[in-house]
């Protein structure tokens, strides 16, 4: 399929229109149909595993997943199908649930005893949704009554208590706009949106449960969910109490996308890549937004160009399971070969007409292009950290712990790292941890746990975690242009224990990455090498040592990442004074910070 010409007078910074977002669409979808099983039920796509849900899941998911992005391009284009893709998922919708949970080449897993369905079925009745004059409404009345049955054990309460609850709500949401079972529909919405209430903290952050978990599942879940089902059922009371939730996110949200398109690679699920763009085109569909028209199409549209310029397709055009190419250490369990195909709901701006000025004004720049930013999300303990020279993006973890943390005691590091970018690690496995604090025990490094929130505010962010049984290591990060300041101050561990800070994994054809002794490490900087990370082969990691001495001791260094060419040396941009356990900062351009880890907020 050719692709179309860029457009450099429409948008300047990707190149790309509509017509590049349809073509795309088109070839995703083109690309899963030799894997589609005879009638068209489930989508077998080769991958190097399982994942722990069964192989019969994975071909739902292959199905679903593709099939809402099928949804999203025939709807976008008011029915308009001219390479048949409703067809075919329709001869799948039938043949899928004549008789689920058979074993045979086309039955769909049931909803009743395997839970991934639900997930899948959540993408299912969207799809439906989106679609209904041109597929539903088209259907025999007895697959409809079939798909219904299929769809009805969404509405039980969420057999895992984070945004799943969400997938009940989608599934309610389209079988209450059909009228089938419209009482125990409603009763499900109302019950999903009292469960999420209780995890939302304000400033527009949900947390991804009842433990402290920040991610991406923010923009692509908790906010997408309730914002789009209420404004499909036009339901205004809902939007507006939504709606204003979801621009307050993209106001922080925004700031996670580098000038290269990437976003923020933290959390998990990062195989759903451009899904990160569904948030923005979401704000835009609905009015809650702080962007622009052509800044959203700017954003969206980096983000998907940033993938596919990168890899993020196999020589066959499926998506593979990894960040630019295959990645098998970003791969959580729950992953299969048809999993990153969530990354369809990034194609949500198709629905916005072809004459919005989302598409037809010009693009213009991402915040992190405009100016340094450094910007404290607070219920989240997040602190970003942008650089309009290099358009390069930070993010230091000051409050977001793992959605599984109590059962492993291993750090996860989606997770656990102090500091994340748009270019570098996390270095995974067996392989040194980047930007980690560790105690040295037995030559073996201590992992982070639970990070404890302590703080933030204009450039800082603070936290604490326990390492070992009776220390407490309180963290403070303070930042103004490329610049950052990290300090540890540990408590109660035995005179002598050596400590290791380690700085930012870089590659070979990665940014410059700088790490300087201020405060009780040694005087020596080493580099450790640490592996391939999800940006490339053969990274490298600046680490400095030290030990500590007494029952309260402060460890302080410089650290700075830069994509600039001949950067200034890190010394050279701040000065640094310690008085006790207080900092006090010059920057280079002369303005002034000064935090105490005694008392983080007291400034």
């Amino acid at each position: 399929m050719p692709t179309p010409p860029e457009n450099r007078e429409l948008s300047p910074y990707t190149g790309w229109t509509r017509a590049h977002w349809e073509a795309t669409a088109d070839r995703l979808l083109l690309a899963v149909r030799p894997f589609a099983s005879p009638s068209r039920a489930l989508i077998d796509l080769p991958g190097p595993r399982p994942s722990w849900s069964g192989a019969r899941s994975d071909g739902l998911e292959g199905w679903a997943r593709t099939f809402l992005l099928a949804a999203l391009r025939v709807a976008g284009a008011h029915g308009e199908d001219p390479h048949g893709h409703l067809d075919r998922y329709a001869r799948g919708l039938a043949a899928g649930t004549a008789e689920p949970g058979r074993a045979d080449r086309e039955s769909w897993p049931r909803t009743t005893n395997t839970r991934q369905a639900i997930v899948e079925a959540a993408s299912i009745a969207l799809g439906l949704r989106l679609t209904r004059p041109w597929l539903w409404d088209r259907l025999d009345d007895r697959v409809r009554e079939r798909v219904v049955d299929w769809l009805r054990p969404a509405l039980r309460p969420s057999p895992v208590d984070n945004n799943w609850w969400l997938f009940g709500l989608t599934v309610a949401g389209f079988l209450q706009d059909t009228g089938a079972d419209t009482d125990r529909a409603a009763a499900t919405i109302d019950r999903s949106l009292a469960r999420v209430e209780d995890w939302y903290l304000g400033d527009g952050w949900y947390s991804d449960g009842d433990n402290r978990a920040f991610d991406h599942y923010n923009a692509w879940a908790l906010h997408f969910y309730p914002v789009l089902h209420a404004h499909l059922a036009g339901d205004r009371a809902l939007l507006d109490h939504y709606g204003p939730r979801l621009r307050a996110h993209l106001d922080d949200y925004v700031h996670l996308f580098d000038a290269n398109g990437a976003p923020a690679p933290y959390g998990r699920s990062l195989i759903y890549r451009f899904a990160a763009a569904a948030a923005p085109w979401l704000g835009t569909l609905t009015g809650h937004t702080p962007l622009t028209p052509g800044a959203a199409r700017r954003l969206a549209s980096g983000t998907l160009r940033y993938f596919l310029d990168r890899g993020a397709t196999d020589p066959d055009g499926l998506l593979t399971l990894g960040w630019h190419g295959p990645h098998p250490p970003l791969v959580q369990e729950y992953s299969g070969p048809g999993s990153p195909y969530w990354a369809s709901k990034g194609f949500l701006g198709l629905l916005l007409p072809a004459d919005h000025p989302a598409w037809t004004d010009p693009e213009e720049p991402l915040p992190a292009e405009r100016a340094d930013t450094v910007r404290p999300f607070a219920p989240a303990g997040l602190l970003v950290q942008t650089t309009a020279a290099d358009g390069l993006v930070r993010l230091h973890n000051h409050g977001s712990n793992h959605v599984h943390s109590a059962e492993s005691d291993e750090d996860d590091p989606g997770y656990a790292r102090h500091a994340y970018s748009t270019r570098t690690g996390p270095t995974t496995g067996p392989a040194p941890a980047d930007n980690h604090f560790a105690l040295l025990v037995a030559g073996e490094a201590t992992t982070r746990g639970p990070a404890v929130p302590a703080g933030t505010g204009p450039g800082w962010a603070a936290s604490a975690h326990h390492p070992l049984p009776g220390v407490r290591v309180l963290s403070a990060t303070l930042a103004h242009g490329r610049a950052e300041v990290r300090a540890h101050l540990v408590l109660g561990a035995p005179d002598g224990t050596p400590v290791r800070q380690t700085g930012w994994a870089t590659t070979p054809d990665g940014p410059h990455a700088a790490l300087h002794p201020v405060h009780g490490y040694g005087p020596d900087v080493t580099e450790l090498p640490t592996g391939e990370t999800l940006q490339g082969p053969k990274s490298r990691t600046l680490c400095l040592e030290g030990t500590t001495s007494g029952p309260a001791t402060l460890f302080v260094a410089l650290a700075s990442l830069t994509a600039e060419p001949a950067p200034a040396p890190v010394a050279a941009l701040a000065h640094l004074r310690v008085d006790g356990h207080t900092l006090h900062v010059t920057w280079q351009d002369g303005t002034t910070a000064r935090l105490d880890l005694d008392d983080p907020g007291s400034g």
